[in-house]
């Protein structure tokens, strides 16, 4: 029997029979010709099926086949310059191995609601295929950036204690009879322990923000890379972030053209994100949104238009850095020379997709940080352990966040954060 193919290897076997094992993704007829396409998970496939090749039953047979319906074929590859993926199938055999029927998602225009109700079987369309091709390339290239750079991966915890980015946006999980715990916003507080240990490391995994915003950019389940390096500063931790993104960028352009052709991006404004990044003060920034004639004033935090606004005239990310403490996270460090701004960092992406990254310099002092600690209204005993990092070695160190699906959205070009993860969890959306 003819080993299997997978439809990314066919370029290997033209000229030769192969074994495709798939689902028929569309068909077509022509007198006595079938023009069925198949999908196999790497790839789509036009197979041509004649009368004559294969006999009246096994014609008669594909004659009804609906979309979505399990099958094998057997057949020679045969290089084709018109096809899609420059190769064809002519088919000597076809082996139903499930047939369906009523697939409900049709090549016809559907609603968001109708297609994200069916959003296990909306991951089949080509479309859908490309966004989570993009985002596995990110993040194995997330993964190969820090692994080739001396990062431990150390991972953090889902349930934990107390809050890291505010108290408003947790979510309470029963932790056995009589405990309350919750689902972690960032492994950062563990992972600045795991850089005292380890020196530089990274954490990477699901986190929840419990955000009642119903918004293109929020999700209230994400995946983010944290890492954290000890003896670092904010221009360390900008230089990093940089670096990373430049990276994953260059990787999706060189590992997933054919994928962003799938998704018509305009991959020359990726090509374009090179180092350097401009570095903008948040003083600079506010100045700037005001001869827009924004409405901010000094001491907010930036909203989406805002973050637009200031990213709209550069071709490639931009570090906004040195916020005021109160918008910024207790553990911040304050600026030596201005001790109401926080040493803090945010990476925005150009074409308004804002922010994906968010980090800094953290606190080193005991004493300050126990004051920000009962100044946020904190229960001090659940930060102890986080205490002994400052009683036992404090040296300075930093870090960020990234979080994927941002990022995966503003490489593949989507309106919605949505797309970028294979089942959303946002406000109003938990199923399926």
């Amino acid at each position: 029997m003819t080993q299997p193919t997978y439809i990314e290897d066919i370029a290997a076997h033209e000229g030769q029979a192969v074994r495709l094992r798939g689902w028929l993704h569309n068909r077509r007829s022509s007198g006595k010709i079938h023009f069925l396409t198949l999908r196999d998970g790497t790839g789509f496939i036009q197979c041509v099926m004649s009368k004559k090749a294969v006999g009246d039953a096994m014609f008669t047979q594909a004659d009804h086949l609906a979309q979505e319906s399990a099958i094998i074929v057997e057949g020679a590859a045969r290089a084709d310059a018109r096809a899609p993926g420059g190769f064809e199938i002519d088919v000597t055999a076809l082996e139903v191995v499930s047939e369906a029927k009523d697939f409900p998602i049709t090549p016809k225009e559907h609603g968001v609601d109708f297609l994200m109700d069916r959003r296990h079987l909306w991951i089949r369309s080509p479309r859908q295929q490309a966004i989570l091709r993009v985002r596995h390339e990110v993040i194995n290239a997330v993964r190969d950036f820090f692994n080739s750079r001396g990062f431990i991966l150390a991972d953090t915890p889902i349930f934990t204690p107390a809050a890291c980015e505010g108290t408003t946006t947790l979510f309470p999980v029963q932790y056995f009879e009589d405990t309350t715990a919750y689902l972690t916003q960032s492994g950062q507080l563990y992972n600045e322990a795991n850089a005292m240990a380890l020196g530089r490391v990274y954490a990477f995994g699901p986190t929840f923000r419990a955000e009642k915003s119903k918004t293109r950019r929020h999700l209230t389940e994400f995946w983010m890379v944290e890492p954290e390096m000890a003896y670092a500063t904010l221009d360390d931790v900008m230089a990093l972030a940089e670096g990373l993104v430049v990276y994953v960028v260059g990787r999706a352009l060189d590992k997933r053209r054919h994928e962003l052709k799938v998704l018509e991006r305009d991959t020359s404004k990726l090509e374009r994100v090179q180092s350097p990044f401009p570095r903008v003060s948040y003083d600079e920034a506010v100045e700037a949104l005001k001869k827009k004639g924004l409405p901010f004033e000094w001491g907010g935090d930036f909203g989406a238009p805002d973050e637009t606004a200031l990213s709209e005239d550069f071709d490639r990310p931009i570090c906004v850095h040195r916020y005021p403490a109160a918008v910024k996270a207790f553990y911040m460090k304050p600026d030596p020379a201005r001790p109401e701004l926080a040493l803090g960092v945010d990476v925005l992406a150009p074409e308004g997709y804002g922010e994906i990254i968010g980090g800094g310099e953290r606190a080193t002092d005991f004493d300050f940080l126990v004051e920000q600690i009962k100044k946020h209204d904190l229960p001090q005993e659940a930060f102890e352990w986080y205490l002994d990092l400052r009683r036992y070695g404090s040296v300075p160190h930093g870090g960020f966040g990234m979080g994927i699906e941002r990022v995966v959205s503003w490489i593949c070009g989507l309106e919605h954060l949505r797309e970028a993860i294979p089942y959303p969890r946002m406000l109003y959306r938990m199923y399926p």
